[in-house]
């Protein structure tokens, strides 16, 4: 009997991963998950999003191109088993809760060029992953503005 890991069987055949019964992944958590799996392949090219600046945010939202960094995420039947429904733009920016200056430093055309290494989008995935670690969260920043 040959054995396979989960991510070995996940090239060759649809794999539907239920998640275990306990708390969902922390938003930090799903982009930690999402840097590990650039950084697993980091010389791996993939394609930017051309112009996400200056797309209308309707057309913006359904943005997507074949290997670029969210394709890699949608790859992952982990992160499709907590949500991820698709591998476009808006549905990068929903789940794992970026706004568009965030994702368009991650995954547009005018950082990189038209390819980037996967590497590459994993260092930028972690540097917004670690400016949103010293960031307070929601509430503080509205109390804190509301007691100027």
């Amino acid at each position: 009997m040959e054995r396979k890991t989960l991510d070995q069987v996940g090239r060759v055949a649809e794999v539907l991963v239920e998640r275990a019964l306990g708390p969902a992944l922390t938003r930090e958590q799903r982009l930690t998950r999402w840097a590990e799996l650039l950084e697993a392949q980091p010389d791996r090219l993939l394609n930017s999003l051309p112009g996400t600046e200056y797309q209308h945010w309707d057309t913006r939202e359904k943005m997507r191109v074949a290997d670029s960094p969210i394709s890699v995420a949608f790859s992952d039947p982990v992160l499709r088993a907590e949500g991820l429904k698709d591998d476009s733009y808006g549905e990068a920016k929903r789940f794992f809760g970026l706004s568009d200056q965030q994702l368009h430093e991650i995954v547009c055309y005018c950082h990189y060029g038209a390819t980037m290494t996967a590497k590459a989008a994993a260092w930028r995935l972690r540097a917004q992953l670690a400016d949103a670690s010293h960031r307070p969260d929601r509430l503080t920043r509205i109390r804190q503005a509301l007691a100027l």
